[in-house]
C-alpha cells in the first residue's frame, strides 16, 4: 500500500541505516548536514531513488561515491519537494547502495523551531529543538519520510541530546570552539522519531535508566514532577514485554513547544506545562513510556493508521494507571477520554470524515487532521473489545501478543484485525457482532458508549449539577468546602462537565471564583478549563488572561482553543487576532500555522473579513 503523505516508494526500496553528520549554525537558524543512506533495493534493475525532501538546499548527490544525477520536483502544499536519484548503475533485488546527500535546511524548516536566547528559561544561550511528527523529518533530513519505513541511525554533531543513545564527544578538529557528540540508535525506527535538541541542558538522575534534562531553572522540579518513571517502565515491562531502547530519559522543553510529550526513543520530549508541582500530570509520562511498545516498536504502517499507535498506547497508559492506582481511576480517566472525544467531534463536526478512526488522507495535510479522535476512538474500540472478550487481563494478553509479532515492524489496521480474529478464533462469532464498519469507517461518536465505573466521578457530577441547576439565590450555598477534598483530576473533571453543558451565566462563574479562587491555580490542566468557562460565560476580565495562557505557552492543546475561545466571543475577535499577530513570529512553526488557520488568517497574516 502506498502511503498518501510520501513521495518515496517503499515498495521499491527501504532505507536500512541513516549516518548523518549535521552543523547548526544558530546565526543563519540552519544545519548543514551531510546524510548518507543505506538503501536496499526490492526489485531488479532498480536505478531510481526518490526521497521526501521539504524547503531543503541540496548542494551534490553520490552513491557508493561516484557523482550521481538528481532532481528535485516542484514544490507540494504540505508533502515538500521530491527528490529523485538516478543512480549510475542499477541494483539487483537485495543489493545495498549508499547514497550520500550534501545539503542544508532552510530557516523556516518546519521541524525546527529555534529560540534566541530570550525565549529560554535561562536567558542566555540559544535553543533549538525539532519535532518531526508526523511528516517534517523530510524539511531536516531529505529521507523517504513514511513510518512504513524503519531504521537505524548513527549521528555526530554540534549538540547535546538525541532520540539515540550517547556514544561519546571530542573537539571539533576544525574549530577548537566546538564539539562534536556522537549517538548511535541501534534499534529500527521510523524518521519521524528523529530528534534533536541543542541548548543549555542540565540534567538529574531520576532512576537507574533514565535521567531528566532541561535548562536548569526547571530540572529540580522535573525531577520531582517525574520520579514515578521508573516504577511506570517496570509496570509497562511487566504488561507489554521487555524494554528494547535501554535509557529511558525525559527532556523538558521551553513552554513553546506544541505538544504535551513526544515519544523520541531513548529520550521522551515534554511541555513545561506538565510540571505541576503535585505529579498529577505526569501520566502523559505513562503514555510516552507506553509508546515505546506501541508506536516505536509496532508502528502504524501510515499515518491513516495513527489509531494503532495512538489508541494502543492510551489502553497501555491506562492499564499503567490500573496498575499503579486501581481500577476506579483507570475508569474515571476513560470517562474524561470520551469528553475529549465529544469535544474533538464537536469541533471537526460530526459528518467531518476526519473523525473516522481510520480516515482517508488523501490530499490531507496528517497536521489538518490531528486531533483526539484516533486516542480516544481507538481507545474505546479496546475497551469495548475488552468487555467483550474477556476483562483487562484477557485482552491485554492479545494487546502483548500483537506487539511481539509485529515488534520492529509496521502494520495496518487490517493486519491488526486480522490478528485479532486469529488470536480470538474461540470468539468468532463475538468478534462478528461487532459494527467494524461504524466503528472505523464513519464519522462522528462511536456506535457504542461503554459503561464506565464513575466512583471517582460521582462528586464531580453532583458538583457541576448543582452549578448547571443553581438560580441566583442558590449561590450562596456554594462555598470553599465543595471543592477541599476533590483531587486535582477531580477538579479537572468537574469544569470538563461544565464545559460541556450551555455557558453558565456570568454570576456564578464570578461566583465561583469567589468561593474556590480558580484564578489562582496553576495546573495547566485546570487553568486551561477554567479560562475557557469564563470566555464562554462572556467574562471579559478573563479574555486577557486566556490570551496570556494561550501565549506564554504553545501546547497546542491549550493554546488553539483558548484562542478560537476569544475569537468566538465577538466583541475581543479583533484582539485575538492582534495578540496572534504579535506573537506568531515567537510561536513553533506548526502551531502558528494551525492557530492561523483557526483564525481564518491567510500566510501574509490579514485575517479575513
Amino acid at each position: 500500500m502506498s502511503d498518501p503523505c510520501s513521495f518515496s516508494s517503499p515498495s521499491r526500496c527501504v532505507t536500512k541505516h541513516l549516518n548523518l553528520r549535521l552543523r547548526l549554525d544558530f546565526r543563519r537558524r540552519v544545519i548543514a548536514g551531510t546524510v548518507e543512506l543505506t538503501v536496499e533495493a526490492l526489485e531488479d534493475g532498480f536505478s531510481l531513488l526518490t526521497l521526501d525532501t521539504r524547503d531543503l538546499n541540496i548542494v551534490s548527490v553520490s552513491a557508493n561515491q561516484q557523482p550521481a544525477r538528481f532532481a528535485l520536483g516542484s514544490k507540494h502544499s504540505f508533502k515538500g519537494t521530491q527528490l529523485d536519484i538516478t543512480l549510475p548503475f542499477h541494483l539487483s533485488r537485495g543489493q545495498h547502495v549508499i547514497v550520500q546527500v550534501v545539503y542544508e535546511t532552510s530557516p523556516s524548516a518546519s521541524a525546527l523551531q529555534w529560540l534566541t536566547p530570550e525565549q529560554t528559561a535561562g536567558k542566555k544561550q540559544p535553543y533549538l529543538f525539532s519535532q518531526c511528527q508526523a511528516h517534517h523529518c523530510r524539511s531536516m533530513v531529505p529521507c523517504q519520510d513514511t513510518p512504513s519505513v524503519k531504521h537505524t541511525y548513527y549521528a555526530q554533531d554540534l549538540v547535546a541530546v538525541m532520540s539515540a543513545v550517547r556514544d561519546g564527544q571530542e573537539e571539533d578538529p576544525e574549530d577548537s570552539g566546538r564539539v562534536i557528540y556522537r549517538f548511535r540508535q541501534p534499534v529500527s525506527m521510523p524518521s519521524y522519531l528523529i530528534a534533536i535538541v541543542v541548548g543549555a541542558l542540565e540534567s538529574r538522575e531520576i532512576g537507574p535508566r533514565s535521567r531528566v534534562w532541561s535548562e536548569k531553572e526547571f530540572v529540580d522540579k522535573a525531577a520531582f514532577e517525574f520520579s514515578e518513571t521508573e516504577t511506570m517502565l517496570k509496570t509497562a515491562e511487566y504488561l507489554a514485554g521487555p524494554y528494547v531502547w535501554g535509557q529511558y530519559d525525559i527532556l523538558v522543553l521551553p513552554p513553546s513547544f506544541p505538544y504535551g510529550g513526544m515519544e523520541n526513543p531513548c529520550l521522551t520530549f515534554a511541555t513545561p506545562t506538565l510540571l505541576a508541582g503535585d505529579k498529577s500530570l505526569s501520566t502523559v509520562i505513562a503514555h510516552e513510556i507506553s509508546h515505546s511498545w506501541t508506536g516505536n516498536l509496532v508502528t502504524n504502517k501510515t499515518w491513516e493508521h495513527f489509531w494503532l499507535n495512538e489508541g494502543h498506547t492510551v489502553y497501555l497508559e491506562r492499564m499503567i494507571g490500573r496498575q499503579m492506582y486501581g481500577e476506579p481511576f483507570r475508569q474515571f480517566k476513560a470517562m474524561g477520554g470520551w469528553k475529549d472525544l465529544q469535544d474533538s467531534v464537536n469541533t471537526f463536526g460530526a459528518n467531518n470524515p476526519l473523525t473516522n478512526l481510520v480516515p482517508s488522507l488523501q490530499d490531507v495535510d496528517p497536521d489538518d487532521a490531528f486531533s483526539s479522535v484516533p486516542y480516544e476512538k481507538g481507545f474505546a474500540l479496546l475497551y469495548h473489545l475488552e468487555e467483550l472478550l474477556g476483562g483487562p487481563e484477557v485482552f491485554m494478553g492479545f494487546v502483548k501478543s500483537y506487539i511481539q509479532l509485529f515488534a520492529y515492524g509496521s502494520a495496518t489496521t487490517e493486519d491488526w484485525k486480522n490478528y485479532l480474529f486469529s488470536y480470538f478464533k474461540d470468539q468468532a462469532e463475538v468478534l462478528k457482532r461487532v459494527d467494524w464498519n461504524a466503528w472505523m469507517y464513519t464519522p462522528g461518536m462511536p456506535p457504542v458508549k461503554p459503561q464506565y465505573d464513575a466512583t471517582l466521578a460521582d462528586a464531580c457530577i453532583s458538583l457541576s449539577q448543582r452549578w448547571i441547576t443553581a438560580t441566583e439565590p442558590d449561590l450562596d450555598g456554594f462555598s470553599q468546602s465543595d471543592v477541599k477534598t476533590l483531587s486535582s483530576h477531580q477538579l479537572i473533571e468537574f469544569l470538563s462537565l461544565l464545559l460541556q453543558e450551555n455557558p453558565l451565566p456570568l454570576t456564578h462563574v464570578k461566583r465561583m471564583q469567589e468561593v474556590y479562587g480558580l484564578n489562582a491555580f496553576t495546573n495547566s490542566e485546570i487553568r486551561f478549563r477554567w479560562l475557557k468557562l469564563c470566555v464562554r460565560s462572556k467574562w471579559e476580565e478573563a479574555v486577557p488572561l486566556a490570551l496570556q495562557m494561550a501565549t506564554e505557552q504553545g501546547r497546542m492543546k491549550f493554546t488553539r482553543p483558548l484562542f478560537r475561545e476569544v475569537f468566538n466571543f465577538s466583541k475581543y475577535r479583533d484582539e485575538a487576532l492582534r495578540v496572534f499577530t504579535a506573537h506568531r513570529a515567537a510561536m513553533h512553526p506548526v502551531t502558528a500555522g494551525l492557530v492561523a488557520k483557526d483564525l481564518k488568517v491567510d500566510a501574509s497574516g490579514a485575517a479575513a473579513q
